[in-house]
């Protein structure tokens, strides 16, 4: 079965950093597109950052100079480095993995950056 777990979030002041982690079980793991995605209060979830199985990466415009997606996969593991942290950043923040034709979601974790 697939399994897709976050962690890392939690409370930053504006200007600050956090790196966020997503494990994913299996060895497909390296095979496979992994992204990020963010939903905060009211709105609509929206793509953070998406890395192929090559390391190809691509960023919505917001985050673009201030975050970075990269993968471990020996550690069936990707990660989002975000710089430069903005209170329009706070969101639950969820990471994707794509076998297609399916996707599988982990249970977000929460990022609040307090300005």
């Amino acid at each position: 079965q697939v399994q897709v777990v976050e962690s890392g979030g939690g409370l930053v002041q504006a200007g600050g950093s956090l790196r966020l982690s997503c494990a994913a079980s299996g060895r497909i793991f390296s095979n496979n597109g992994m992204a990020w995605y963010r939903q905060a209060p009211g709105k609509q979830r929206e793509l953070v950052a998406a890395i192929t199985s090559i390391g190809s990466t691509i960023y919505a415009d917001s985050v673009k100079g201030r975050f970075t997606i990269s993968r471990d996969n020996a550690k069936n593991t990707v990660y989002l480095q975000m710089n430069s942290l903005e209170p329009e950043d706070t969101a639950v923040y969820y990471c994707r993995l794509d076998i297609p034709p399916y996707s599988f979601w982990g249970q977000g974790t929460q990022v609040t950056v307090s300005s």
